[in-house]
């Protein structure tokens, strides 16, 4: 996970850098996503060669779904890159295991009990995380990385019910980029109507759609959907601030970025709450051992009464 972080911090940066040099978004989120699919397809062939679920319609509207959201997170998330720096669209990015607990609540994933210290610590978490995001001077670029937290949040929740159906993550991680590629040429095709525009010219455009075909989008988000499956949403979540201080570290270094007190301000509130949502969610899954436990323990105590009983009638 922390390889991985380190690969969103780098797309990040990379793709500032290529739409900097004029290319679209909606251009880079094609050609990346497309280069994904094609390394994915026989890495998850054979990975998944002697275990892969059946395909049926129904699966593959969800993995249309997953795109669809991914799509839209996507093409938020860089145009909120476009018109803002690189360390607050890292920083923001910690905004999506907030969000995330917002959406559980609602569907009903969590629960919230007002006299309990790890749901009063998950629910003020969220919202010192949610306003750290505002302790910047951001406007529309800031609003567009806010709408990638909100579906990139949707996005896990509707990520972890299709791995329930379809536990074959590269599979699903495939499909996810092939299906964001065909949305972004329908969409590309309509708004970008000069050819120029998809040259990989200048060479950072290229060198930036390789990075992000091989680290952002194949593993990057292949790694965390692995992680995902098997660890659960907290432990991948749990790495987010660590792309804080690679980005600004990088951007201020060999990009140039100011570096503003505001912005730092921001990112430790964010951080300071997004950790307090974490506590909270560790220390409420503690309690649901510890309760487990004792219910095993007592039900064992009990048999052996009920076995004499019965052996006594």
């Amino acid at each position: 996970m922390v390889l991985a972080e380190c690969a969103q911090a780098g797309l990040i940066i990379v793709s500032k850098v290529a739409m900097s040099n004029g290319m679209s978004n909606l251009i880079f989120l094609c050609y990346s996503n497309a280069l994904a699919a094609l390394i994915l397809l026989p890495i998850s062939l054979a990975f998944h060669r002697s275990e892969r679920p059946p395909l049926t319609f129904s699966t593959l509207c969800w993995f249309f779904l997953l795109g669809l959201i991914g799509f839209l997170a996507q093409f938020f998330g860089y145009a909120g890159i476009n018109l803002s720096s690189p360390t607050l669209s890292t920083a923001m990015l910690n905004l999506i295991p907030a969000f995330t607990f917002i959406l559980a609540v609602i569907f009903r994933m969590e629960r919230i009990d007002g006299r309990s210290s790890s749901s009063l610590a998950k629910t003020l978490g969220t919202i010192v995380s949610i306003s750290g995001a505002f302790i910047s001077n951001w406007v529309l670029g800031g609003m567009c990385i806010a709408l990638n937290c909100v579906l990139a949040s949707s996005w896990l929740i509707v990520q972890a019910s299709v791995l329930k159906k379809y536990p074959a993550e590269l599979i699903m991680v495939f499909y996810y980029c092939f299906f964001v590629a065909i949305q972004s040429v329908v969409v590309s095709l309509t708004v970008e109507r000069d050819l120029s525009a998809w040259e990989l010219k200048p060479k950072i455009r290229l060198i930036a759609v390789l990075y992000s075909g091989v680290f952002g989008s194949a593993f990057q988000v292949g790694v965390s959907t692995w992680c995902l499956h098997r660890t659960g949403p907290v432990f991948v979540a749990m790495f987010k601030p660590l792309g804080i201080v690679i980005t600004v570290f990088v951007g201020v270094t060999f990009l140039g970025d100011t570096f503003y007190l505001g912005s730092l301000i921001g990112a430790i509130v964010i951080v300071i709450g997004f950790y307090s949502v974490m506590w909270g969610k560790a220390k409420e899954e503690k309690m649901d051992d510890d309760t487990g436990a004792r219910s095993v323990a007592s039900s064992r105590q009990r048999v052996p009464l009920l076995q004499s009983h019965v052996e006594e009638i």
